[in-house]
């Protein structure tokens, strides 16, 4: 509950959500929806209301979905700071969560060239394994570093949270793989439900 924790805890939560929303942007417009700043698209170039009429991966908006990733990495950065704040026993599964979210950006801009219109940016079962264990062996060795300002953004919810304290958190009796394991299903779960409606 320390506000720089919080601030991080932030940070990772927006920029996992800008992923999603990087990763979305065609099944997005088809559903009527635009999550993309529309500031950013005219920008680029890009009419926001004919990205709706007819989604397509153009250069210009490919250029915009490739600065939504930059920010999210920037926040990624910013969070393993808070990563490094918490119980040993949690940093694992955070940080692996982050690593996850983090690695459908470079798919995106890899594999799959920044189109996200016509296709839905995916990590393998393998590389997720990879990163799985990168995070059980790295989450011990993460630094906090300085302090850094919380985003404007965020302020309202570290606010409220310091405005009504709960009770403290109890180390988990079950031990750390377990919950580590649960989070994984946690995203699994989230994963199947997105592909199948589940």
């Amino acid at each position: 509950r320390e506000p720089q924790t919080l601030a991080r805890a932030c940070d990772l939560g927006i920029a996992m959500q800008l992923t999603n929303i990087a990763r979305d942007v065609g099944e997005d417009a088809r559903a009527g929806r635009l999550y993309l700043p529309r500031c950013w698209l005219r920008e680029a170039g890009v009419d926001p209301e004919g990205l709706l009429a007819r989604p397509g991966a153009t250069p210009a908006l490919k250029s915009v979905v490739a600065r939504l990733l930059r920010e999210a990495d920037v926040l990624y950065t910013r969070a393993r700071r808070g990563i490094a704040q918490l119980p040993l026993p949690c940093r694992p599964a955070i940080l692996a969560a982050a690593l996850l979210y983090a690695e459908i950006g470079r798919e995106l801009e890899g594999r799959y060239a920044l189109d996200s219109i016509t296709q839905r940016a995916r990590v393998g079962g393998a590389r997720k394994l990879a990163l799985v264990a990168r995070a059980g062996f790295a989450s011990p060795w993460l630094s906090g570093g300085a302090p850094l300002p919380p985003l404007d953004a965020a302020m309202f919810l570290i606010e409220a949270i310091a405005r009504h304290p709960g009770r403290p958190l109890r180390e988990a009796d079950d031990g750390a793989l377990p919950q580590f394991l649960r989070v994984l299903e946690i995203f699994e779960r989230l994963e199947r439900a997105e592909r199948y409606g589940d």
